[in-house]
């Protein structure tokens, strides 16, 4: 019984998804079919007018008794109705399957990543693409190294992007005291991070302005090194060559720094890891080359959905029929009117 009345409940019903919703919109028209038949009905009844009594008739509250069976009927059509849009409960399970792939970002956070002509400097939008890139991702283990005359593992290979995003935009000028750039020690710390990696894609990002300047290793033997753990490696070199805006002065005077990018040594590490090397000039550039990345390493995961539904049109059926069988009853009692019928 508890569970009949709960079937009438509107958080009930609204808790369904229906096989066919449209058929509840015959329900707001279920009354006026009663309607249009009493109009009908007074226009072809034919009308004797009977005095009984002096006065006015006292209404009594049993009068309105005779429109019991009419509510009865309408009610048993509308529990039919909602049976008919077969009421359903859906428990929908996602099972995902397949197996992610691990990218180390290094990130080169030397004192020339503050020129400005990448805007507002190079590391702020090289951050700001290294989150983009991280947001792209599902299921991959990604990790940090960053550096300048020395490299430092930020973050380990991780699932919390939310622990990435903090490190990522933690990042800053100055955060290594010794400055320079230590492009080989930096693929030394990405190699030994990557090296004991289960996964069978092991993919390494590495972002720099300049030259190799500082480190005891060489660059293109810690790439060969790299490749032999199974890192591929793709370099990105940014900024541009020659004479490009450092600061800013309280003047207003900028000031300008010769700069140039080792583009031979970044294109033979990419080479030497078997990926590619890329040059990004200006923050649209630099956004291309993280898209096309993107698009390169991408994880086989799939995705398995089980649905089970179940069906609740049966209890509604009850309900219909069991008020039919009530509207049949009533019309053999008293309060049928037999003139209209």
């Amino acid at each position: 019984m508890t569970a009949a009345l709960d079937s009438v409940r509107y958080a009930t019903l609204a808790s369904y998804s229906w096989e066919q919703p449209r058929l509840l919109l015959l329900l707001p028209l279920l009354p006026l079919l009663f309607v249009l038949r009493w109009a009908l009905a007074r226009r072809r009844r034919s009308k004797l007018g009977v005095a009984f009594v002096a006065g006015r008739v006292p209404r009594d509250w049993s009068t309105g008794l005779r429109f019991l069976p009419d509510m009865v009927l309408v009610l048993s059509l509308c529990f039919g109705v909602v049976a008919l849009a077969r009421p359903q409960r859906v428990d929908e399970r996602v099972v995902q399957t397949g197996e992610g792939i691990d990218i180390l970002l290094v990130l080169d956070v030397s004192g020339s990543m503050e020129l400005q002509d990448l805007r507002p400097n190079r590391l702020e939008a090289a951050k700001r693409v290294a989150l983009e890139f991280l947001h792209g991702r599902r299921g991959d283990r990604v990790g940090l190294v960053v550096f300048a005359g020395d490299a430092y593992s930020l973050a380990p290979l991780t699932t919390d992007y939310e622990l990435l995003r903090e490190n990522i935009e933690s990042l800053r000028l100055g955060m290594i005291p010794n400055d320079g750039t230590a492009i080989g020690t930096a693929l030394g710390v990405a190699t030994n991070r990557l090296r004991d990696s289960p996964s069978h894609t092991k993919v390494c990002i590495l972002l720099s302005d300049g030259e190799n300047t500082a480190g005891s290793l060489d660059p293109l033997t810690s790439a060969q090194l790299a490749h032999a753990y199974g890192l591929k490696l793709y370099t990105i070199g940014l900024g541009q060559d020659g004479t490009v805006p450092f600061f800013t002065e309280a003047s207003g005077q900028t000031r300008f720094v010769e700069t140039r990018l080792d583009e031979t040594t970044m294109r033979q590490i990419a080479q030497a890891g078997e990926g590619r090397f890329f040059r990004a000039t200006d923050n649209a550039g630099l956004r291309q080359i993280f898209q096309q990345i993107n698009r390169y390493e991408k994880s086989e995961i799939k995705q398995t959905r089980y649905r089970n539904t179940q069906d609740y049109y049966r209890l509604y059926l009850f309900w219909c029929l069991g008020l039919w069988l009530v509207w049949l009853a009533l019309k053999n009692t008293f309060l049928t009117n037999a003139l209209e019928d």
